[in-house]
């Protein structure tokens, strides 16, 4: 059993990494391929909608970079201080990731449905940060522990979407159907996860 435990957390770690880092390619690949395929040329040159495309990759990626570490009790328990600043700097990222992330909602890809998808996965990545926080300045840390499973478990959307996507658009035959079904999916089932943990290492919220 630990044995599967260990090898879940290193498949977690890595991808969370991986895609923590993929927005580095957003600075070397032609703005005519992927995600930027989908937009208008007149979007692409609107400085408000890049200052909130990459300020949502790179404070996104960086809060899933980082993460993942403030998950596992045994980093956590090595070094009280350096979990602290961890989290500090990952409050931030989540935040301005979030915030970006629900002005791009607007213009996602697909339409009303696939803006309300993650415009909702915006407002819950920020909602249970901010109560992360809240909770650990009220030294309420099973409260803390709780909202941040929750949260890291909206972060983590951006390395399911990236699993979903390809074999949504693969069942479907069309790039934005499996869009419009990505935007809910690469989330809800995260946090029907992240529910189930919580219970699990029983930190009941309230």
């Amino acid at each position: 059993m630990k044995t599967t435990n260990k090898f879940a957390w290193i498949v977690f770690a890595v991808l969370a990494i991986a895609v923590g880092l993929y927005p580095l390619t957003y600075f070397f690949v032609d703005r005519d391929m992927g995600i930027f395929a989908t937009k208008s040329e007149e979007l692409l040159s609107d400085v408000i909608w890049n200052s909130g495309f990459y300020g949502h990759i790179i404070f996104g990626g960086l809060a899933l970079l980082i993460g993942w570490v403030q998950l596992s009790k045994k980093l956590r328990e090595q070094n009280l201080e350096r979990h602290r600043i961890i989290g500090k700097v990952y409050v931030i990222a989540a935040i301005i990731g979030g915030l970006c992330g629900c002005y791009l909602a607007l213009y996602a890809t697909g339409g009303i449905i696939s803006s309300l998808g993650f415009m909702c996965l915006g407002l819950l990545w920020l909602y249970t940060t901010i109560q992360a926080y809240i909770a650990i300045k009220k030294r309420d840390i099973k409260l803390h522990q709780a909202f941040m499973i929750y949260s890291y478990a909206a972060c983590f959307a951006a390395v399911t979407l990236r699993f979903w996507l390809p074999i949504l658009s693969y069942v479907f035959g069309d790039f934005v159907t499996a869009y419009r079904i990505v935007a809910w999916f690469c989330w809800v089932p995260n946090m029907i996860f992240a529910f189930f943990w919580v219970r699990r290492k029983g930190l009941l919220l309230g």
